[in-house]
């Protein structure tokens, strides 16, 4: 068994006619493989309620996609597209204030003035969060949350070929998602609709969210070989009181935590490891992490060498993942945001 990695342990090759472009017709329309056990068995989303028991656990993500990504030009003409990570102040006393990424050919200086589509500016103020830092900090002529919903455009990710459109606007969002400011959507959760979610409720299964605030880093590659020098971006996370009390009763009960999504696994254990107060997390997850709360994971497939496939290894085992991933592919399940889903058991600790 395998117990020391690299970057290139995670790699795979990937058709591209098998990353999915566009969502299902129907959300739930999807398919589900299933990989708690050593054999993959090919199933349907829609089976999800019968593969549960009553008494389990899903815990959801309820963050909510912002409209992030906004263009504009420089004084000079040349035009930019910046991409909200984060509100830093949304109200006109505090400065209207945002952490963004900047795509431009030749960055301005601080105290530049962008002149942005949809007739608003943005203010060029220094790096953030520090001046070394990997964003750029702007003030916003007026309410950032209500710009990027007037003149805002989806932040479709980058191995999503087309522009963003209405369509993206509503399946690119969870259909219980709550709290805005992600700029990239909990994929796991886009599967679920009122009917899948009505027959988890009549089959005794019960719910419980997270909000964590997906940040544009998920997408960032891994630039080292040495996966232990790797630095993970921080993202704003809450674990509710009544989740918590959730989560302790139903391990009380027997049942076991569902966790929605790998986001929902970082929020659940950022907030097991590092206590209550914590609300930024930067937790990588990696073969050998031992798990705290989650007990079954739902998810999407990801892409090489992400953090995500080192964090999924970690839960169910690097060869059994990388077995599964063979399967999906020599069975032309579709990857990514838009595509199908997965269902993965804990594996159980080695005994020492």
């Amino acid at each position: 068994m395998k117990t020391h990695f690299s970057l290139s342990d995670f790699d795979f090759t990937l058709p591209a006619e098998l990353i999915a472009q566009h969502p299902p017709t129907q959300r739930s329309g999807s398919r589900l493989l299933d990989g708690r056990n050593a054999l993959a068995v090919d199933r349907r989303f829609t089976e999800l309620p019968e593969l549960l028991n009553p008494g389990d656990l899903l815990v959801f993500n309820d963050t909510k996609v912002v409209k992030a990504r906004l263009f504009g030009q420089k004084s000079s003409g040349g035009r930019l597209e910046l991409l909200i990570e984060r509100v830093l102040s949304p109200h006109a006393d505090a400065g209207h204030e945002v952490a963004a990424h900047m795509k431009v050919s030749k960055k301005p200086l601080p105290g530049a003035v962008m002149q942005m589509d949809g007739g608003f500016s943005a203010t060029l103020l220094g790096r953030w969060p520090n001046a070394d830092g990997p964003l750029y900090r702007f003030r916003l002529s007026s309410d950032p949350y209500a710009l990027m919903a007037q003149h805002g455009h989806v932040p479709l990710p980058p191995y999503i070929t087309h522009s963003d459109s209405v369509d993206d606007e509503q399946r690119y969002q969870t259909v219980f998602a709550k709290n805005p400011g992600a700029v990239a959507a909990p994929t796991a959760a886009l599967h679920f609709d009122e009917a899948v979610l009505a027959q988890l409720d009549a089959r005794g299964v019960q719910r419980a969210s997270v909000t964590l605030h997906v940040g544009a880093g998920t997408f960032q590659p891994v630039k080292t070989e040495s996966i232990a020098e790797h630095v993970m971006h921080f993202e704003r996370f809450e674990v509710p009181a009544a989740t918590l009390q959730a989560i302790a009763e139903c391990k009380a009960r027997g049942g076991r935590v569902v966790a929605v999504g790998t986001t929902t696994v970082r929020a659940l254990e950022s907030n097991a490891k590092f206590g209550p107060d914590c609300s930024d997390t930067n937790i990588f997850i990696t073969p050998g992490y031992e798990f705290a709360v989650v007990d079954l994971l739902l998810t999407n497939f990801h892409l090489p060498k992400s953090t995500l496939m080192m964090l999924v290894s970690a839960f169910s085992g690097y060869e059994h993942i990388m077995a599964l991933y063979r399967h999906a592919i020599a069975q032309h399940y579709r990857f990514f945001s838009y595509g199908d889903a997965m269902l993965l058991a804990r594996k159980t600790p080695t005994p020492s």
